[in-house]
């Protein structure tokens, strides 16, 4: 566990916050968040320290040690920001979503984009191999955005899986665990679960989100450990080919309702100027650019500290 100052946990809290925001938006994946600010190989590492062999460190160490193996402060404060984001700015974006949609997705569009050179730049040393790699996961993600959604389901064990497949997604880069949802047909069963406080339902979905999570964090830090290159090199795709879910201007085939939400299912990417209605052109390229620019400008200010 590093050691870290107040202010640098302030600073922790706010980047989980900023993961938060991104995670209430369907189709952008907090992971990319977590990547772009530079914690996301310590949140891999601390979420796959948690085991069995922590309770083995509190009976025989106590709880500050095991406190200390868990990297709890650098969690603690992640989460925290993460809970505070959903609950404050969750109302906030939803309203973006319904009255200005495209300004929003611009923004998170540039974000997005400047996010590929970003971690492609992490990449030390490029190969076939590689670049293999990054155009199978730009296909991959390209591939599942565009996946018409299932059939809602109540089964048990689809549940549990949806909530493993959910996590997993959402500390992926360019893959957002709503939207997996979504396309697995869970997120009416889920939605209405926590609504109607179906515990069962809830546990399910919950013991499959912290089973998924737990696993696919130890298989994250394996690969990082073991083949960083082409880790960087997947995951630069994954972000490149979710560009197609967040693209600002699109053209709603279908919708679906979810309790009180109608949720656009089937979409196709249009053109600005075959979009119907205000584009807002110029805003949505200013805050594009705004978007692209926020990457770098927080790149330079995590340098100089």
């Amino acid at each position: 566990m590093r050691d870290r100052n107040l202010f640098q946990y302030l600073v922790l809290t706010l980047k989980g916050m900023a993961m938060g925001a991104a995670d209430v938006v369907p189709g952008v994946s907090g992971g990319t968040i977590a990547f772009i600010s530079g914690i996301y190989e310590e949140l891999i590492s601390s979420i796959s320290n948690i085991g069995p062999q922590l309770f083995t460190v509190l009976r025989k160490e106590g709880i500050k040690v095991t406190w200390k193996a868990l990297n709890g402060n650098f969690l603690l404060a992640v989460f925290l920001g993460i809970a505070i984001s959903v609950v404050s700015l969750a109302k906030l974006i939803s309203w973006l979503l319904v009255n200005q949609p495209v300004l929003l997705w611009s923004f998170f569009f540039g974000l997005v984009f400047a996010s590929v050179f970003f971690v492609a730049r992490e990449i030390k040393r490029w190969n076939i191999a590689v670049i293999m790699i990054f155009v199978l996961g730009a296909v991959l993600a390209y591939f599942i955005t565009g996946l018409p959604p299932s059939e809602n389901t109540g089964s048990l064990p689809y549940l549990f899986l949806s909530g493993a497949l959910a996590v997993c997604a959402m500390i992926l880069p360019g893959i957002s665990g709503a939207f997996i949802l979504v396309l697995l047909g869970s997120y009416k069963t889920i939605l209405d679960a926590v609504h109607e406080r179906d515990l069962i339902i809830i546990a399910t979905v919950g013991t499959g989100a912290v089973f998924g999570l737990l696993s696919f964090a130890r298989l994250l830090k394996w690969m990082f450990g073991h083949y960083k290159n082409i880790t960087l090199a997947l995951l630069t795709g994954f972000i490149l080919g979710s560009l197609n879910k967040i693209w600002p201007w699109k053209e709603v085939i279908s919708t679906r309702e979810y309790g009180d939400k109608v949720i656009p299912v089937i979409e196709k990417n249009v053109w600005p100027w075959a979009f119907e209605g205000n584009n807002q052109l110029e805003w949505a390229v200013l805050l594009s650019i705004l978007g692209f620019c926020l990457i770098f400008v927080l790149e330079r200010l995590a340098s100089k500290q």
